[in-house]
Formats: structure tokens, C-alpha cells, sequence
């Protein structure tokens, strides 16, 4: 609350999921071994992963400059770790700008048939 009385309300609402089947995961597992049986893996990787994503959107001001960003981490009962970020810019984002911001488009699998394979393995839940 300190942040939102200070900052006003957040521009960003950001969830960042671990993905079990990330290689750098997988690599570190030893024969027979999957992912749930290594916490300790899961969590080094996704906090790495999560560092990673924080400089993309704050150090290269991938949706403008930040002002500040909040986050936390759960853990699911799978045993997977997630993270929800707030970023608050230093322009406010008007409502004419959102589509520039946020897509939901799913790649063309003629175009670019890696990035649908991995929008549709990741992004699309259920049948």
C-alpha cells in the first residue's frame, strides 16, 4: 500500500509461471529424476529467469522507463513457483495505448512456426 499511496495506482500487472521442462532445468536433473523431486533447481532457475525478465523490462525500458516494481512469489501446490509483478512508468499508460502494450494475437504457424509451437504448448490452457 505504501507504493500505490506514494506512487499512485500500478501501470503493469505482470505473472511470471516456472516452467518445469525449461532446459536449464532439465539439464541439472539426474537419471530418473523430474523436476518435482528438485526444489532446489526450480528455484535457482526461476530466480535467475525472473532476474532476467526484471532487466529486460526495467534496465532496456521495454514498455518505457520505470519509475519502481514491486513483486512476489508464490509457490502452487504442484510445487511450481510464480511470480506477480507490479511496475509502475514513468508516463502513465493512456487507454488509446494499450493495444501497443498488450497483444493477443497468436503467431501465424506459417510465419513463424517456433513461436506458435510455443504460444500453443504454454499459452493455451485446456482442449
Amino acid at each position: 500500500m505504501t507504493y500505490v499511496r506514494h506512487y499512485g495506482r500500478p501501470d503493469l500487472f505482470i505473472t511470471f509461471t516456472c516452467n518445469p521442462n525449461w532446459e536449464e532445468v532439465q539439464a541439472l536433473l539426474l537419471t530418473g529424476q523430474q523436476s518435482i523431486h528438485r526444489h532446489d533447481i526450480i528455484a535457482r532457475v526461476f530466480k535467475q529467469k525472473l532476474k532476467s525478465l526484471l532487466d529486460v523490462i526495467i534496465k532496456y525500458s521495454v514498455f518505457r522507463k520505470t519509475r519502481c516494481y514491486l513483486y512476489s512469489i508464490e509457490w502452487q501446490k504442484r510445487g511450481l513457483p510464480h511470480a506477480h509483478i507490479l511496475v509502475w512508468l514513468e508516463e502513465n499508460i493512456r487507454p488509446e495505448e494499450i493495444d501497443q502494450i498488450i497483444s493477443t494475437q497468436i503467431p501465424s504457424p506459417s510465419m513463424d512456426p517456433e513461436l506458435f509451437n510455443i504460444v500453443t504448448s504454454h499459452m493455451i490452457h485446456g482442449s
